[in-house]
């Protein structure tokens, strides 16, 4: 194997949604893009279910059309949200959030985040220009003012003008960078799973912040809603060991009984809440989007949504530069993205 590294224009690391849609969203340039992903390429094809919906705004889909990857969403798997209620204590009524005059009649939709994934591989492993390094790892990554330089944990050795990374509200490639991030633990533990009701959701997504403990329903096809659970770690990991019939029992309790009788539909799954906030967004030839960007707390609903916002940013900005023969990963242009998703 030859010791000189292989050149790109662009090194993403991570092929999770807002890696791959950033791919995608520079598929009018001619850059040489190299994506490194530590998933195998049949993961990467045909990602596991992992228990997360995600609603998705106007805006977002209209990203994703441009990208063409909602094309390539399942029709089925595709659900509306047409309005969201919040609840508080045992109340059965609360804040009601409608879509206002032309947002389609509804506020939005939900799709499960491994399909969206596939569908944006799918896409974007078919781009020209665009290289998946899959299975392999960043063992040692450093940039200077000419370029940005990549081992992989494979020996390989890559050389990009800029270095974008997508791996994660955890990002170890933040740190190898020096790029400092505040972490706040909320000491919670969110449980997601999909469950089969017998009384219909009409396509309302629920927020309820009860009395130890939140609840969220979101309205998927048919009888059934993803339910995300939030509680302290040690009782998450109860619920999740407790056989399929008791689980059953205990969350048609913890809804007071307003779907009826509830069925698990799949496998539990449990996620660690931990929101995270970079005291920059970028640095020498380095940018962060997505969740590496800003992990946000998941009650907004919102953490995907602004991920691929931070996508759609840099690539403009970078589209921009290329047409215009400037360097894409001058300061100047990255300070421009550092302050527009700042500001947003």
């Amino acid at each position: 194997m030859s010791d000189s590294p292989s050149e790109y224009d662009i090194v993403i690391i991570g092929a999770g949604p807002a890696g791959l849609c950033f791919a995608g969203s520079l598929r009018d340039t001619t850059l040489r893009i190299a994506i490194v992903e530590r998933l195998d390429a049949i993961r990467l094809a045909d990602p596991p279910y992992d228990g997360r919906e995600i609603a998705l705004t106007h805006g977002s889909a209209r990203l994703l059309r441009e990208l063409a990857i909602w094309q390539h969403l399942p029709a089925e798997g595709v659900s509306t949200l047409r309005s969201a209620r919040v609840l508080n204590g045992n109340a059965t009524e609360g804040l009601e959030l409608t879509p206002g005059h032309g947002a389609l009649g509804q506020l939005g939709y939900l799709v499960s985040n491994h399909l969206i994934r596939r569908a944006a591989y799918d896409v974007v492993r078919e781009q020209p220009g665009v290289t998946v390094l899959a299975h392999t790892a960043v063992t040692a990554l450093h940039t200077d003012q000419n370029a940005g330089y990549v081992t992989l944990s494979d020996g390989r050795s890559l050389e990009a003008r800029l270095i974008v990374a997508a791996d994660s509200r955890f990002s170890e490639t933040r740190r190898a960078m020096g790029v400092a991030a505040r972490h706040h633990d909320f000491g919670r533990t969110m449980l997601v799973c999909c469950m089969q009701h017998e009384i219909p959701h009409g396509h309302v997504a629920v927020e309820w912040f009860g009395h130890r403990q939140t609840l969220a329903l979101l309205p998927m096809n048919g009888d059934r809603s993803s339910v995300v659970l939030t509680l302290p770690h040690a009782e998450i990991e109860r619920l999740r060991r407790l056989p399929a019939g008791r689980f059953e029992q205990d969350m048609q309790r913890r809804l007071l009984g307003r779907l009826g009788r509830m069925t698990l539909a799949g496998e539990r799954f449990a996620y660690p809440l931990v929101a995270v906030y970079p005291e920059r967004f970028t640095t020498t030839r380095y940018a962060v989007i997505g969740d590496a960007a800003v992990g946000m707390h998941p009650v907004t609903a919102h953490g995907f949504n602004f991920g691929l916002r931070s996508q759609d940013t840099l690539a403009r900005l970078i589209s921009a530069a290329w047409h215009d023969g400037r360097d894409i990963g001058a300061a100047p242009l990255l300070r421009a993205y550092d302050s527009e998703h700042r500001r947003a």
